[in-house]
C-alpha cells in the first residue's frame, strides 16, 4: 500500500471509530518514515499516542489531550517480511491500541504499562512459583503478537491441532528474518520455547505457543473449572531467510 492510500485508509478507519472513544484526541498524524525500536534492530513502532495533561482540579478530555501517530514506513517494513499482511486490519488494531492509551490516561490508569507486573511474574516463573501464563502481554507490544519485557522478547503464536498435523518443523519471524524450529513434543495451553541458539543476542527470545480455545473452554478456565497446561522447553532456531 503506497503512502497516499495508507493515509486515506487510516483517516477513514480513525473517523469510523465512535466519537466517544476519540474524545480528547486532537487528531491523527501519519508519517512517511519508519520508527525503529530503540533497543531491537529490525523492529519498528507502528503507532504512538502522544498525551499531554494540563493543570486542573479534575481530569477529563479538556485537560488530557492526545495526538495519535502512525508510521507508514514501519508498516511497509513489516509487510515486506509478512506474507499476506493485512494493511487494513493492522491499521485498525494499531489505532484502537493507541486510543486505549488515551482512554486510560483519561481514567488515570496505566493498564498497558504493566512491565513491572510482567517482570514480577517472570521472576516467579523462574523460581518455580505460580505465575500468570500470559504475563508477557503486560509488557511493551512492539509488533503484532510480539511483546518485550525489558530485554526479553516473547513471540506469541496461536495454534490448533491441524497446524501440527504431519509437520516436523514450524516457522516464525523475528527482526525481519524467518526461522524454523522443530515441533514440540507437548503443546498444552501455553508452551514457552526458549530459543537458546540461532538468533543473534541480545535479546533473549522466547516463542509462546497458545492453544486456540472455544469461548466455552475459555469461560470454564476463567471460572476455575479446568486447569491450564503449561510446558517449557528449549530449541535451536534455523535461519531460513
Amino acid at each position: 500500500m503506497d503512502f497516499e492510500s495508507f493515509e486515506r485508509e487510516a483517516r477513514q478507519v480513525f473517523e469510523s471509530i465512535p466519537p466517544r472513544y476519540r474524545d480528547g484526541v486532537d487528531g491523527l498524524t501519519v508519517h512517511r518514515r519508519p520508527l525503529g525500536h530503540p533497543r531491537f534492530a529490525g523492529i519498528y513502532t507502528l503507532g504512538e499516542c502522544a498525551t499531554e495533561s494540563y493543570p486542573s482540579s479534575w481530569d477529563g478530555p479538556e485537560t488530557v489531550r492526545s495526538v495519535v501517530h502512525l508510521y507508514w514506513g514501519s508498516f511497509r517494513a513489516l509487510a515486506k517480511f509478512s506474507p499476506g499482511f493485512d494493511w487494513t486490519a493492522q491499521i485498525w488494531e494499531t489505532l484502537t491500541h493507541e486510543l486505549r492509551h488515551h482512554l486510560e490516561s483519561l481514567a488515570d490508569r496505566d493498564d498497558l504499562g504493566g512491565v513491572d507486573y510482567a517482570m514480577e511474574q517472570a521472576f516467579q516463573r523462574d523460581k518455580g512459583l505460580d505465575f500468570e501464563p500470559d504475563y508477557y502481554r503486560h509488557g511493551d507490544r512492539i509488533a503484532p503478537g510480539v511483546y518485550a519485557v525489558e530485554d526479553d522478547v516473547y513471540i506469541e503464536q496461536r495454534w490448533k491441532p491441524a497446524d501440527f498435523a504431519g509437520a516436523e518443523r514450524f516457522g516464525f519471524t523475528w527482526a525481519g528474518r524467518s526461522y524454523e524450529i522443530g515441533d514440540p513434543v507437548e503443546l498444552g495451553d501455553f508452551h514457552f520455547i526458549r530459543i537458546v541458539e540461532g538468533i543473534p543476542a541480545p535479546p533473549f527470545v522466547e516463542l509462546v505457543l497458545v492453544r486456540r480455545d472455544s469461548w466455552w473452554t475459555r469461560m470454564r478456565r476463567a471460572l476455575g473449572r479446568t486447569g491450564v497446561d503449561i510446558y517449557e522447553s528449549d530449541s535451536v532456531a534455523v535461519d531460513m531467510t
